[in-house]
């Protein structure tokens, strides 16, 4: 296997260039994400610049309360990043996306820390943070997308939802069908994903890896690991969250306490 390859700041900065591509494509197109684009960017290398600085500190300190800190951390950021990306700025929907995180993303951590990879210390920073940020990660877009879809469809389907309850339905029967819906656009990327993963594309995690000079193979079970408790994680946290949100949204007469953002 061939060395590490070092990539240079100036090199990096060349590289970044070819940012001028989306900023053609939008003027092109009159799309207007220009300045959002621009803060998202910016906003995208500090913060990785910063997290890369403190995960260096974090790496050698390695303490257990700092770890667990953290992972508190990057659970209330998540959620707080859910529900203000679906537009939904309410404690009442972001415990139930707290809950619905926290509950996908500690036992599953906890089984690959005690039960499969074993390392010493079990909260080795270098394991614990990377893996509970990669399921975290990848279950924020399954989590908007499900709340948007439900509360979507208690605006376009709102009289089939009121024709439920003068039936004498209960709120969480009348509106199990948009659960359901809202729970099947959330699985669709992921399902899509795990599809063509391997013919169509490499995922980064294995990428990274193979290119850091690991074996392909050792990668592949890595990246096997990470992917199946992708999937089990998503299915746990939007479970939760749907679950939990239309208990804390809907009052006993069924009327929906939260509305979206304009």
């Amino acid at each position: 296997m061939q060395d590490i390859i070092e990539i240079g700041w100036g090199q990096l900065a060349l590289f970044s260039l070819i940012l001028l591509i989306p900023v053609g494509i939008d003027r092109a197109f009159k799309l207007g994400l220009l300045a959002e684009s621009a803060v998202s960017i910016a906003r995208m290398i500090v913060q990785l610049a910063l997290v890369g600085l403190y995960l260096e500190f974090l790496f050698e300190l390695n303490s257990v309360w700092v770890n667990l800190a953290w992972l508190a951390v990057m659970l209330v950021v998540g959620s707080r990043a859910i529900s203000r990306k679906a537009k939904l700025r309410s404690w009442r929907v972001s415990v139930p996306v707290f809950c619905g995180l926290s509950l996908g993303v500690l036992p599953l951590v906890g089984l690959m820390l005690f039960g499969l990879l074993q390392p010493s210390p079990w909260h080795h920073a270098q394991y614990l943070i990377p893996l509970a940020g990669m399921l975290l990660g990848n279950s924020l877009s399954a989590n908007i997308v499900a709340l948007q879809h439900l509360f979507g469809a208690f605006e376009q389907r709102e009289l089939e939802y009121h024709g439920a309850l003068s039936l004498g339905a209960s709120p969480g029967y009348a509106c199990f069908p948009f659960v359901q819906a809202a729970m099947r656009q959330s699985f669709a990327p992921i399902l899509a994903s795990m599809s063509a993963t391997g013919l169509v594309t490499l995922p980064g995690m294995m990428t990274g890896q193979i290119l850091g000079g690991t074996s392909p193979l050792l990668a592949i079970k890595y990246q096997l690991v990470i992917m199946l408790a992708i999937f089990v994680m998503l299915f746990v946290s939007v479970a939760v969250c749907l679950s939990l949100s239309v208990r804390s949204l809907l009052n006993d007469s069924g009327r929906l306490l939260v509305q979206r953002d304009a």
